[in-house]
């Protein structure tokens, strides 16, 4: 899930927001402020039941934002590089660039959302109570009364045994413990979270048929979001398996094409692009030092008229925000990472010498390959690409 964009750090964790985090503003101000507090609480303005509403929904973007800050923080704790934060439609996602190295911190990651989560559902419930005894208005007591019971809800609902759910990864934290296996873990953890998912499309499509609300369509939704992350994680799983013991250096493509980052798009175009047949390049500046990492849909978005005066600087993902390894590291560790960069591809450096580039392509040749080796035909589940 891509921000669409930034709004600051927190703890050192870069949050962003997707357009669509817009959907629970709308939902909350329209069921709390035309349609449930009016009829509930009469006798206030439809200004204020709107106003209310908004800073409503505003604190459970900030539950939300708490929810997955936790996970972030006990990660960076346990040595896990945290990528971003982004709250959206469905509620909010924390990227880690890595996985867990044990069950303990698996389980304390996981753990840590709904902890939260119940922590902030005591504090408004405190809250309630507090405007309660000063004798506070109606509505603003009930204010916080929601905002305890939406934080309950978030909380019991992320502790089902169902990945990509926080109690998905506490039952892999618990299997893999259990049976020492973190692969199979994962895999029998995300078969849970599509047999979730489904009986929420099939509890959603019922109440649609038969009951005729909308909250049929919202589980619907829920639910496949969910079979689509779960199946994702499972293949996942299974590729990790395949490669258990692979290095960087088995996989990577050695010595990649390099381009100049003072070539307009123009000529980058018809002097590399055509002649040279990748999809991605490393560019480096005058002195040979890698820049970052541009490629043809980057490309692609530049407006043709454009191309002869912009150069390939200006269209690089820095080098920052493109994940890169050495050739010794296990594969298994750039795998998360790959598969949240934005381009899809790695860098590999010994020392300061760029010696090699990882694509999703190279990933599936080599999973193809064991796989051929070890008597299983099956492709690859990894998504592949282009080749870089």
């Amino acid at each position: 899930m891509r921000p669409t964009f930034t709004l600051g750090r927190i703890s050192g964790v870069r949050i962003g927001v997707h357009w669509s985090v817009l959907g629970i503003l709308v939902i909350l101000v329209v069921a709390l402020g035309f349609r449930s507090w009016p009829v509930l609480v009469p006798g206030y303005s439809a200004a204020t039941y709107v106003l209310t509403a908004l800073g409503a929904a505003v604190l459970f973007l900030v539950s939300l934002l708490a929810h997955e800050l936790a996970h972030a923080v006990v990660a960076r704790r346990q040595g896990i590089e945290v990528q971003d934060i982004t709250l959206w439609l469905l509620g909010g996602v924390a990227s880690l660039r890595s996985e867990a190295r044990t069950p303990g911190a698996d389980l304390r990651i996981a753990a840590a959302g709904p902890l939260t989560s119940v922590l902030a559902a005591a504090v408004f419930g405190a809250l309630a109570w507090l405007f309660v005894a000063v004798d506070a208005t109606t509505l603003v007591v009930l204010l916080f009364v929601y905002l305890a019971v939406f934080n309950i809800v978030i909380a019991v609902f992320n502790l089902i045994p169902a990945a990509p759910l926080d109690g998905g990864r506490i039952l892999r934290a618990g299997l893999w413990a259990w049976k020492g296996d973190r692969a199979r873990a994962a895999v029998w953890s995300a078969r849970a979270g599509q047999g979730f998912g489904v009986f929420l499309i099939l509890a959603g499509v019922w109440q649609l048929l038969f009951v005729g609300t909308g909250n049929g369509l919202w589980w619907v939704l829920i639910g496949l979001f969910i079979v689509a992350v779960a199946s994702a994680e499972e293949q996942q799983a299974r590729v990790g398996s395949t490669l258990a013991d692979a290095r960087v250096s088995e996989v990577m493509t050695p010595d990649p094409d390099t381009t100049d980052a003072t070539l307009s798009v123009q000529d980058f175009l018809h002097d590399v692009v055509l002649t040279r047949r990748h999809a991605a390049f490393p560019v480096v500046d005058a002195d040979g030092r890698v820049e970052g990492l541009v490629t043809l849909n980057r490309m692609r978005s530049v407006p043709t008229g454009e191309r002869e005066t912009m150069t390939v600087r200006e269209i690089i993902s820095p080098l920052e925000e493109v994940p890169t390894t050495q050739p010794d590291a296990p594969l298994t560790d750039l795998l998360p990472e790959l598969g949240n960069a934005p381009d899809g591809r790695a860098l590999v450096f010994d020392g300061d010498k760029l010696v090699g580039i990882v694509t999703p392509t190279d990933v599936s040749r080599a999973v193809t390959l064991r796989g051929l080796l070890n008597g299983d035909g099956r492709a690859s589940p990894w998504v592949s690409g282009s080749a870089g």
